[in-house]
């Protein structure tokens, strides 16, 4: 063993020289490096991240939320490598965040983060009150609405239950899908034609044709929802058209979208 050491003895303290350097070097990091990565260059923190995107009907602190809800409040290591990914999730599970466009880190710590929010289109009654949707049947946070913003979106009657899923997520009935669907494509034209509700005219989940219910009691049956439409029954783009064609003064309690145009002239409408 002794002449082992001897042969090797340069080899042998080559090695000592290098664990003790490694040693050092460890206890200095752990000395040291929590300080390295406290200082604010190096750490993001929540107020240094810019959020763009944010629509004006979201009315809450959607970045707070979201980096409370991802436990992303406090601050985060600049080198984290998981660190774009993480952020990116984070806004991405926020119930108003359709898509997370881009997610940008900088040195010194700063970060911009780009959105699109969903857009309400409808109001879904339940019992209880109202539920926002989406065009796709998303469930939309209620804090963000007061009663008074609620009673300005159409509202869809007819839903046979609540949610089937939390808030941001589809409302897991195809009855409530349709109709915001069908708010959707009527867009500005409900504020134009003085609509306030469109129901069911049928029960059951098979296919089915709506009615609009307008400020004054007016019926106007639209038939299908659109991308629902039935062999033979004019396209959404029409019966858009004919609704936007009824006059301010119209007489009838009662108009149909889906007659067919002789019928329709034949009857005066």
């Amino acid at each position: 063993m002794a002449a082992f050491f001897d042969e090797h003895r340069a080899g042998v303290g080559a090695l000592m020289v290098a664990a003790a350097a490694v040693a050092i070097g460890w206890m200095a990091w752990s000395r040291l490096g929590d300080r390295v990565r406290g200082h604010r260059d190096l750490v993001l923190h929540p107020e240094a991240i810019q959020l763009v995107g944010q629509a004006p009907w979201v009315t809450t602190d959607l970045q707070a939320e979201a980096l409370r809800d991802a436990s992303l409040d406090e601050g985060l290591p600049l080198d984290d490598p998981e660190l774009v990914r993480r952020l990116a999730r984070a806004f991405a599970m926020h119930p108003w965040v359709r898509e997370v466009v881009s997610v940008t880190v900088r040195h010194p710590a700063s970060a911009k983060v780009e959105i699109r929010c969903r857009e309400p289109v409808a109001m879904v009654s339940v019992p209880g009150g109202l539920l926002g949707v989406d065009a796709q049947g998303v469930v939309l946070p209620s804090g963000d609405f007061t009663s008074e913003s609620a009673a300005t979106y159409p509202k869809i009657v007819g839903a046979g239950s609540g949610p089937q899923g939390a808030v941001g997520f589809p409302w897991g009935d195809p009855l409530v899908e349709e109709g915001a669907a069908l708010a959707a494509a009527i867009g500005p034209d409900w504020a134009a034609r003085s609509l306030v509700e469109c129901r069911p005219m049928g029960k059951g989940s098979g296919s089915r044709a709506w009615e609009l219910l307008d400020a004054d009691g007016r019926v106007i049956v639209f038939g299908s929802a659109p991308g629902h439409e039935q062999a033979g029954e004019p396209t959404a783009a029409l019966k858009l058209s004919r609704l936007r064609a009824i006059p301010a003064d119209a007489k009838e309690t009662r108009i149909d979208l889906t007659m067919p145009v002789e019928a329709r002239a034949i009857s005066g409408g």
